[in-house]
């Protein structure tokens, strides 16, 4: 088996899906751990289970079948056992006289394809497609689901109670399935499901912008979301107002926590499905577009012991994921670091977490009151949002605490302003504030497709961004290609905008001076503005002009 998995590193290098060097390091974690190429590739983020799937099909001259177009014929798939199919990742599909068709994630597993010939009796027709598929195969087609244990309370209408027989049926329970399915596959972060006049729209937002992805008949939208509405433990008789629900997905490869929220509109209800993959690991700071002047200063922020560190940005904008590197970064057994969050998205081990509840009185303020009195030396807020939380924070940072939060503005300047008119005193603002840190995140280029051109004297990017029309300049830009999904940009990076509070910054927000006036301050003083940051990664080739100025704009460009 070494040799069979060698062979697909070698496959994998050959069709440029992963570097030599990639490919090495795979082959020392696997001496180490024991585990398959496969899973090593696809943990380390240099490959996903679809490159791996579709370069084997191609070497081996096999059909290679999408995840979300596997159709299984119960009947046909319970010619081997759950327990059978499980360990050989390997599941009938079809059959067709003494053919059967078996999809498989490893294909070069010969004795799988010996074993279930002589299960069967049949002479096996392999297929690839990816594990998760067919781990979700198994479970479509070996597991009777339990929809709802209660029965359906006497009182409920005729059109309640014909949504609660749709929703248990298999197209249904597949359809939901398979979006899900599809959603994680794509690297979503939101499945919105929308009732149009004659049709369902499904759209996924990928790398922060929506893509449709698939529109089923209008005639399934009732039991679709109410089969939604179900597994999220909300109330499908009542169509009438907003719901929000909570779904939870754990299995040998995932833990998903997905947060539901449907609202009434005029043509049926509108789903909107937040995808947290909490089994991710938490991304360093390294990884998150810092240039290094900016990371050197961040760094140089969150290490003081004291004093409150803003995060700043609109809803999306990767301020969450920034603290929470922060944290792993700062986390040590001689560090007491206590968050409290609204959800807890990330999970880090040796940090005591707290997840609000507001229906038993657990808000941002009575959680940071209580935290101040478990002896702590690191507190991160999720968000600030109200006068009493913010006062708090603040005092908490006066008193030998080092707190870390976030505040929705959209500039670094914006941020003191904010806090004041929240009713901080200038004052307790000017000396409890280390640094705000502003950031977007712009899709980067696709590494497979990206090309670079020479930007045309009068483009309208020079001016828009500010650079020189009399000099030649060398931008990047992604033709497309399957692997971005056509769209020539693939993933997203950080574009920043540091404001270090500095004597002169104090004085300036002691005389509450407008954030305009703190911006030009700041400016002067060095800061980097969040579209000069995102010009720079342009040029590095990490993303396009294009998505900077998209990103990055403000009312003075």
């Amino acid at each position: 088996m070494r040799l069979l998995r060698q062979r697909l590193g070698e496959v994998l290098v050959e069709a440029k899906v992963i570097t030599q060097e990639q490919l090495e390091a795979a082959l020392e974690l696997q001496r180490n751990s024991g585990l398959r190429l496969g899973e090593i590739l696809v943990s380390m983020g240099a490959v996903t289970e679809t490159d791996i799937a579709r370069t084997l099909a191609r070497q081996l001259g096999m059909k290679f079948v999408n995840p979300a177009d596997l159709k299984v014929q119960p009947a046909v798939a319970r010619l081997i056992s759950e327990q059978a199919a499980k360990r050989y990742r390997a599941i009938p599909v079809d059959r067709r006289g003494n053919t059967l068709t078996l999809a498989m994630a490893d294909p070069l597993n010969v004795f799988a394809l010996d074993d279930i010939a002589f299960m069967t009796g049949c002479e096996i027709d392999p297929v690839v497609t990816t594990e998760r598929g067919i781990l979700r195969a198994i479970e479509q087609a070996y597991r009777i689901e339990t929809i709802m244990e209660e029965k359906p309370p006497a009182e409920e209408d005729a059109e309640t109670a014909r949504l609660r027989e749709l929703v248990e049926e298999a197209p249904i329970v597949r359809l939901v399935s398979n979006i899900i399915d599809q959603a994680l596959e794509e690297r979503a972060s939101d499945i919105h499901i929308e009732a149009l006049e004659d049709r369902v729209q499904v759209r996924f937002r990928i790398d922060g912008l929506l893509r449709e992805v698939m529109s089923p008949p209008r005639s399934v939208h009732g039991a679709v979301v109410s089969r939604i509405k179900i597994m999220a433990s909300m109330d499908i008789a009542e169509r009438r107002v907003p719901q929000d629900g909570r779904i939870q997905i754990k299995d040998e490869k995932r833990d998903v926590d997905i947060r539901v929220s449907t609202l009434p509109t005029i043509f049926g209800e509108k789903v909107v499905m937040r995808l947290l993959d909490k089994s991710r690991a938490i991304t360093s700071l390294e990884e998150l577009g810092f240039l290094p002047d900016i990371l050197s200063r961040f760094r140089q922020a969150i290490r003081r012991p004291y004093g409150i560190m803003l995060v700043c940005g609109p809803t999306g904008s990767g301020k969450t994921t920034t603290l929470m590197a922060a944290l792993r970064e700062l986390n040590s057994p001689t560090q007491n670091i206590i968050t409290i969050e609204d959800p807890v998205e990330y999970q880090i081990p040796g940090v005591n977490q707290i997840q609000t509840n507001e229906k038993v009185g657990l808000t941002f303020a009575t959680g940071l009151r209580a935290i101040l009195r478990q002896d702590p030396n690191i507190v991160m807020v999720g968000e600030i949002r109200d006068s009493e939380t913010a006062e708090i924070a603040i005092r908490a940072a006066l008193t030998g605490h080092l707190v870390l939060s976030t505040i929705h503005t959209n500039e670094a300047a914006g941020a003191i302003p904010r806090l004041i008119d929240m009713g901080v005193e200038p004052f307790l603002v000017a000396s409890s504030l280390t640094a705000v840190l502003a950031q977007r995140l712009a899709r980067t280029i696709c590494r497979r497709c990206k090309e670079p051109y020479e930007l045309a004297p009068d483009a309208p990017e020079r001016l828009a961004a500010g650079l020189p029309t009399d000099r030649p300049i060398t931008a990047y830009t992604g033709k497309g290609c399957p692997y971005c999904g056509n769209t020539g940009y693939r993933g997203r990076t950080a574009i920043h905008e540091f404001l270090p509070v500095t004597r002169e910054i104090r004085a300036a927000i002691s005389d509450r001076v407008a954030s305009a006036t703190l911006q030009e301050i700041a400016t002067r003083m060095g800061m980097r503005p969040l579209l000069q940051d995102g010009v720079a990664k342009a040029l590095k080739g990490v993303t396009t002009l294009e998505e900077v100025l998209r990103v990055a704009w403000s009312e003075e460009d």
